[in-house]
């Protein structure tokens, strides 16, 4: 097997209709549920016009401005798959342009975060398939490899293996890995169902704030 230029099988990867499950649930949450420990980097943004994204992660690796494997990988992937492309984080060429977009809605891609640049921003922001990429840039990409696909990757220390679970919205992207899923799941939906009631005594002026005062004073803070 020729490490640089191979393509993979997925043998495991998260089900679609329990990622789904993640849509209503903010990034936020989640990656509280998972003890803050990962991030895919602030450089990561959102170039859709508005909301989530959740996916089994068909992962890719790229040459820094080559985009042979992520035309690959948008040819490979099955509905509901978001595409995650370590592109090095580097700006100087786009990795993904309008082109290769309108043939990702036409595969029923489910989103793509990409370690790298995007052109033709207004028809990302028009055809609003969940996108996430570190920046912008007009000049295009190489097609000439090497690449790999379905291996695993890193994005700013964030692991991702083939088939784990992707989200994003406003706040960012983060990454579950496959077996905890389930766990992730639970623990953030037990948050999510306290936070609505916290906000239903803010709104209602019941809400205990005496915790505030006795963490200051349990930390040795002088008050009035």
């Amino acid at each position: 097997m020729t490490i640089g230029f191979r393509i993979l099988n997925c043998d495991i990867k998260v089900d679609l209709d329990v990622a789904k499950k993640f849509l209503d649930l903010p990034v936020a949450n989640v990656s509280d549920s998972m003890w803050r420990m990962s991030a895919g980097g602030r450089r990561l943004r959102p170039y859709h016009k508005s909301g989530q994204m959740a996916g089994p992660a068909l992962t890719v690796k790229a040459r820094s401005g080559d985009n042979l494997m992520l035309h690959k990988a948008i040819d490979m992937a099955e509905p509901g798959d978001i595409i995650v492309c370590d592109g090095g984080g580097d700006l100087t060429n786009s990795l993904m342009g309008e082109l290769m977009l309108a043939h990702a809605v036409k595969r029923r891609v489910g989103g793509f975060v990409l370690d790298g640049a995007v052109r033709d921003v207004e028809a990302f922001l028009a055809v609003n398939l969940p996108v996430f990429a570190a920046g912008v840039s007009h000049r295009g990409p190489y097609k000439d490899g090497p690449g790999e696909i379905n291996v695993p990757i890193a994005l700013d220390g964030m692991v991702i293996e083939p088939g784990d679970l992707v989200i994003g919205d406003w706040d960012g992207v983060l990454a579950v890995p496959y077996g905890e899923v389930p766990g992730a799941l639970a623990r953030t939906q037990a948050k999510q169902d306290a936070e609505v009631e916290q906000m239903a005594q803010i709104k209602a002026g019941t809400s205990d704030r005496s915790w505030v005062d006795a963490t200051l004073r349990e930390r040795g803070c002088e008050m009035p």
